[in-house]
């Protein structure tokens, strides 16, 4: 039998010239640290985006907070700024340090973006902010408004009406649709949602009562999005929110680190070199943790380490990475199957957008397996009540296996952050999980409860 060739190579000769990648297509937790990671001020060349960029989208936003308010009163009481707290999780921290024979000896802390209001996840971020400003840019330029306005007037009838003339559409796995079609429709815009095959049935389902058309695809997170492009080039009317390549998502994401910053002074938390900053993201197509890594490394620059987080069936991050062919080479070259539990994360090519972009500012990805993220749902549940669907908890890990793996280990060394480690700042970003369905969640938290301690973080 012929051998396969992907990219050129034949998997013995990639598995030859990259041997993390025996055990990635053996489904086994790795742990990979960015040899092409570079200091700041070098690597933020990749990308044409700055501080400038951000610091618009935000005033962005503030325009749309008494919109928001409005539309959503769940936002009156933080003026239609759509934020999650930052919080120390001091009993679930002691039970992850038990857990993993490590002694205390750093800080912990969750950001809780399953609390977003309107969509409870992280993807309201980038999701909210690409529809609010495509509705800004058609009104700026049929002169329905000027940027001094009162953003309230979008929650009128004649501004929807007029939205009513336009279509959107977004390809997702889930999350990212929920916060498109829920903006979308509020704002008067027809919107289409194509969803994956491990889309779950009630976000699909909350989207119809939304009155969103959900188009089901029984292919995966790649075939959805390409489906929902084709349908916008053939439609003039339709802006399509391209998961894969949207700056505008991007940005939007972004804003949240000049936010987190100020979280961590009401903290009275300091970042510097002597106290570093990890952050640990869960990422799937990449765009979420690519533009909250973009706007963390554009506020802390070489003080904070960015790490990404995957499920061990869809590391695509880490294999566009770790090869350099990025969106050219998918999970199924390796024989991944791209199926998981964390049905956010389930993306088998990632978005080469983020990955040229970030390829030098990335610490590294680890993967982690179906179960870990299961059991620590339920240790979440119980020891902190807080209730995260399985994609959020990819991040919770990051802390430990930075601090025990070999090749994290190893990362500490080289960056000169051993002796600073005591001082230092962990945030496990928590994505998702805010408007999972009581019933869907027991299922989880079940799953979680069957796995045995052991060694499984």
């Amino acid at each position: 039998m012929k051998e396969k060739i992907t990219a050129g190579r034949s998997i013995q000769d990639w598995v030859k010239k990259y041997p993390l990648l025996k055990p990635i297509m053996s489904r086994e937790e790795v742990f990979w640290t960015n040899p092409c990671l570079s200091a700041f001020e070098t690597a933020r060349q990749d990308l044409n985006l700055g501080m400038r960029d951000i610091n618009e989208a935000q005033e962005r936003l503030q325009r749309f907070s008494p919109y928001l308010v409005k539309a959503f009163p769940e936002t009156g009481k933080s003026g239609g700024i759509i934020e999650s707290p930052l919080i120390k999780i001091p009993d679930l921290e002691k039970e992850l340090h038990q857990i993993n024979g490590i002694a205390p000896g750093f800080r912990l802390l969750l950001k809780c973006d399953n609390e977003l209001p309107i969509s409870g996840s992280i993807k309201a971020r980038g999701g909210f902010y690409a529809v609010l400003k495509h509705a800004e840019d058609l009104a700026l330029e049929n002169g329905l408004i000027r940027t001094d306005a009162d953003y309230s007037i979008f929650a009128d009838k004649n501004f929807k009406k007029f939205f009513s003339g336009y279509r959107l559409a977004v390809g997702s796995t889930g999350n990212l649709g929920l916060s498109i079609g829920i903006m979308g429709a509020a704002l008067g815009f027809k919107t289409c949602v194509h969803m994956s095959g491990d889309a779950r049935e009630w976000k699909k389902e909350l989207l119809r009562q939304k009155g969103v058309q959900v188009i089901e695809h029984s292919s995966d997170y790649s075939q959805a999005v390409e489906q929902g492009r084709n349908e916008a080039e053939r439609q003039p009317d339709m802006f399509f929110v391209d998961d894969e390549n949207s700056r505008d998502l991007f940005l939007g994401y972004a804003v949240a680190a000049p936010r987190l910053k100020n979280d961590l002074k009401k903290m009275d938390i300091q970042v510097d070199a002597q106290h570093p900053l990890f952050v640990y993201l869960p990422c799937g197509v990449g765009g979420g943790p690519g533009g909250i890594a973009f706007g963390l490394k554009q506020v802390f620059g070489d003080n904070v380490h960015c790490f990404f987080a995957e499920p061990t069936s869809s590391p695509c991050m880490l294999l566009g990475l770790m090869t350099g062919l990025h969106n050219r080479i998918s999970v199924n070259d390796f024989g991944l199957n791209n199926q998981t539990a964390a049905d956010g994360l389930a993306v088998g090519r990632a978005s080469a957008f983020v990955g040229r972009s970030l390829q030098r500012q990335i610490s590294g990805i680890y993967t982690v397996s179906d179960p870990v993220l299961h059991y620590l749902l339920s240790l979440t549940r119980d020891a902190e009540g807080i209730d995260l669907e399985p994609s959020a908890l990819a991040g919770m890990p990051g802390p430990f296996r930075l601090l025990n793996s070999g090749e994290g280990k190893r990362y500490l060394q080289e960056q000169k952050l051993v002796s600073h480690m005591a001082k230092s700042t962990h945030i496990v970003w928590a994505t998702g999980g805010g408007m999972v369905p009581e019933e869907e969640m027991q299922k989880y938290y079940a799953a979680g409860k069957k796995g045995e301690l052991g060694n499984i973080l």
